[in-house]
């Protein structure tokens, strides 16, 4: 009796699954869990709240308020929980468990990272047009309740606003990769956004050495200065420099971990 050979699957022709695919999934995935919903939720909840008190607050005091304020009043909001989605994205494949599924439907596992980094892109560009949208309401509503409309705002600071909305995203991305952990990643991000400008500022004026080297490592402060575009050279060579440090380096170890990292 002959021996019945094997058989096997041929998938060597078979197409990869396309970017835009998986970019699509990666952006539905931040929504479509009751967190995910939450979180964007809060994120425009906490935005409209924050712009309504600061509306309040300069009708009530008779102060002047221009659009780029109104803006800013959703920004500081912004900044806060978006890097908490930015951690989401990456995390919630762990903590869920479902890492494992994810690597077997695509094995290039950069090509998923990739695709929750632009998923995290395409959900910060959508709440600063909110925030924009947001600020020029209240912006009307201070013309009725108070008198001229004031719209400075100007390309620097949309350029500002942009850009420190990126960053803040991508910080907390850099985390979740290098930690893979929800909690820690948060923790982490909230001691690096408030505590260690503290810290630094604290060094500064003890040290006068310090003093020197403070505005090399101090990303928060750095960023602070897109708002007043053009930079001095030097204004350039502290955020490139911060940047890599706080952004660049935790996102590229991040990276080699998630390729290197066993799925269980």
């Amino acid at each position: 009796m002959s021996a019945v050979a094997p058989v096997t699957l041929d998938v060597s022709g078979t197409a990869g699954i396309p970017f835009t695919r998986l970019f699509r999934v990666e952006l539905r995935k931040a929504v479509d869990t009751r967190a995910g919903r939450w979180l964007v939720g809060v994120t425009v909840g906490f935005a409209l709240v924050a712009e309504t008190i600061f509306l309040w607050v300069v009708v009530a005091q008779d102060e002047a308020a221009s659009y780029g304020d109104f803006v800013a009043a959703s920004a500081f909001v912004c900044s806060i929980l978006l890097p908490v989605l930015g951690i989401m994205l990456v995390t919630s494949e762990w903590s869920q468990r479902t890492a494992m599924t994810t690597f077997s439907l695509e094995p290039r596992r950069m090509r998923i990272v990739m695709a929750k980094m632009l998923a995290g892109m395409a959900l910060t560009g959508f709440v600063i047009v909110f925030a924009l949208v947001v600020g020029l309401v209240c912006n009307l509503l201070y013309g009725v309740m108070q008198g001229p409309i004031d719209w400075t705002f100007g390309w620097t600071g949309f350029l500002g606003f942009l850009i420190t909305q990126t960053f803040a995203m991508l910080g907390g991305f850099a985390l979740a990769c290098l930690l893979l952990n929800t909690p820690a990643a948060i923790v982490v991000f909230f001691v690096y956004k408030w505590v260690l400008p503290g810290l630094f500022a604290l060094g500064a004026a003890l040290m006068s050495w310090f003093d020197h080297v403070v505005d090399w490592l101090d990303f928060q402060t750095a960023q602070n200065e897109l708002y007043d575009m053009p930079l001095t050279g030097s204004q350039w060579a502290h955020i490139v420099v911060s940047g890599i440090v706080w952004l660049v380096i935790p996102l590229l170890i991040g990276l080699w971990r998630i390729q290197r990292a066993e799925v269980k």
